[in-house]
Parts: structure tokens; sequence; C-alpha cells
């Protein structure tokens, strides 16, 4: 688990400003959700937090720790993107080869057992069934991908889960079961976990606490409940109720998605 600290945080494109000014404390264990409309920055604040991108202003903290100049491999942030990125060469997992599951242990000098153990272990966690373990990700379906995606960034035990749209590619009832299957893997390994989406019903259903940003900027920092309930503003009222947000709130009191 980590503790995420982000402090007057800004970013520029050109002219163009992506965040602004934006604070932001994740903490430890925490499921916390960044939501907003598209081009309001969300996914640019996720990538400073990864290191993939270098803010203008302003501090990033990690445990403590301040992580500025830290290079991505080396902040223990793992990250699923929206497409996989997964090797298409490559299949999901055997013990000869590198695969996508195992790609990282290969590269560390695992030895062979253990890569196994681990690879069984964490497929097992996310609902990877072994009979796909032969397949590249042309021959998998989007949740299929998705699964194997997650496995492979928690392969290493990372500090924190970050996630970037890992569901604009599901059918809405994919969505639902991978709602749940997140809220169990959270709960089971207690990982810090960032979470961007535009979909409120998801960061309904999955958060802790939900983040929302506008053109750059963090407007509130609430439960779900909070959030519905007592929106700061018109902005975050409308943006909240075009949703299903009852029953969102529901699934999330429930435990499944």
């Amino acid at each position: 688990m980590a503790e995420i600290v982000l402090r007057k945080i800004s970013k520029k494109f050109g002219h163009v400003t992506a965040v602004d000014d934006l604070s932001l404390d994740v903490k430890n264990g925490e499921f916390m959700v960044l939501v907003g409309p598209s081009g309001c920055g969300k996914t640019t604040t996720l990538r400073i937090i990864a290191g993939l991108e270098r803010q203008d202003n302003g501090d990033v903290l990690i445990d403590g720790v301040l992580v500025n100049d830290v290079k991505p491999e080396k902040r223990g942030m793992h990250m699923v993107f929206q497409h996989y990125a997964l090797w298409p060469h490559m299949k999901v997992f055997d013990d000869k080869d590198y695969t996508n599951i195992s790609f990282a242990l290969k590269l560390r000098n695992w030895v062979k057992e253990d890569i196994i153990n681990r690879a069984n272990t964490i497929s097992k966690k996310v609902g990877l069934d072994k009979s796909l373990f032969s397949r590249r990700p042309g021959q998998l379906s989007a949740g299929q991908q998705q699964r194997v995606a997650i496995g492979r960034s928690l392969i290493l035990t990372p500090k924190a889960l970050l996630m970037d749209e890992p569901m604009a590619n599901l059918d809405p009832p994919s969505r639902v079961k991978v709602r749940g299957e997140l809220l169990s893997l959270h709960k089971d390994l207690k990982l810090t976990v960032v979470y961007v989406t535009h979909n409120m019903a998801d960061a309904l259903a999955l958060a802790d606490r939900i983040a929302i940003i506008r053109e750059g900027r963090l407007v509130q920092v609430d439960s779900p409940e909070g959030i519905y309930r007592t929106p700061r503003d018109e902005f975050v009222r409308d943006f909240v109720r075009a949703y299903d947000a009852p029953d969102a709130l529901r699934s999330r009191k429930a435990g499944v998605g």
C-alpha cells in the first residue's frame, strides 16, 4: 500500500492547461476515483503520479518521499491502460517463454517454480482461467484482456495500482461484473488504487472517495454518498445525477458491481 500526495500540481501542453494547481491526498489502501468530463485533466494527473508525465509545478510524494525526479519504474506504481497495452505476440502464460503475465518475473531471473506459483496465484485472484493461458491477446475478449492486464500489473505486488478507463471497452453486462471483481480484488489485496473514469456510475459503485475534476481543477472530494447528496455546486450536481446514482450506490454497499 502507499499514501500518495499531490501538492499544487500544474501541467500545460502548449497553451492548454491540463492540470491547474491541483492538490490531493490518497490514503493508504484507499480506492480513489478521479472523475470528470473528457479532457478535464484526470488522465494527465494519473500519468503524473506514475511518472509518465512531468508536472510543470508542484510536488508528488509517495509515502512521504518526494518523487519528482524518480523514474516511473522506481516509484512502485503499476498502471493499467485503457487499451491494456498487452504484448500481442506473447501468450497469456506458460513456464518456458516470456509471456504477458510472467515477463517481469523472467526479466528479474525468478526461478521457474516461483514464476509458476506466482502466476497461478495472481491469475486466480483476478479470475483468469488457466484454459486461457495458451492464448494471445487477439484471441481474448475485452474482459479477458483486462484480467491479463491487471494480473500483469499485480505480479510484482505494486505499492499502488493506477487504472486509466479500464472498463471503457466493456459492454454493460461485463462492466457490472468487472465492478464487483475489482471491489473484491481491492478488499482482498488492500492495495491503494487510483482509478480514472468519466463514468459517474462506475465512480459511485467503486470509490471510497471520489475526486471530481473540471478543466484541470479539483472541484470536490468526498465519499460517493457525500458527492451525491451534497454536491458542492451545480456542475457536480448535474454531472452526478445524469447517471443512475442510486443503483450504483446500492451496488457499492452490497459489495458487488
